[in-house]
């Protein structure tokens, strides 16, 4: 599976996320204000985990004909985390888990 993990800047909470998951998916990291994704990081993947609901909302404006084909999920982590932080991690762990089982994803 192919994962693009989604924030403001791709600096914290994306990146955390990218190399936390590497392993298990295939993962991208993006972000939105700061090394940007482009369409065709959205449509290389098959699973796209915004950090933050008016992310998703950002995706949507700015492809609309590919977001209408992808499945965009919110983790709803906030912007007060650094790369990397233990708390972070934690719930990065727990929210894709969460997410994973919720929404019956296999990988």
């Amino acid at each position: 599976m192919k994962v693009l993990f989604v924030c403001n800047q791709n600096e914290n909470r994306s990146k955390t996320a990218h190399d936390l998951f590497k392993d298990v998916f295939e993962t991208k990291s993006a972000g939105l204000f700061k090394n940007q994704f482009t369409g065709d990081d959205l449509a290389w993947s098959d699973l796209v985990l915004v950090m933050e609901d008016f992310q998703r909302d950002e995706i949507a404006n700015r492809f609309p004909s590919l977001y209408m084909q992808k499945q965009i999920l919110c983790l709803d982590i906030p912007d007060i985390y650094h790369y990397n932080q233990p708390e972070l991690v934690e719930l990065l762990k727990s929210r894709v888990n969460e997410i994973l089982s919720t929404h019956q994803i296999a990988f």
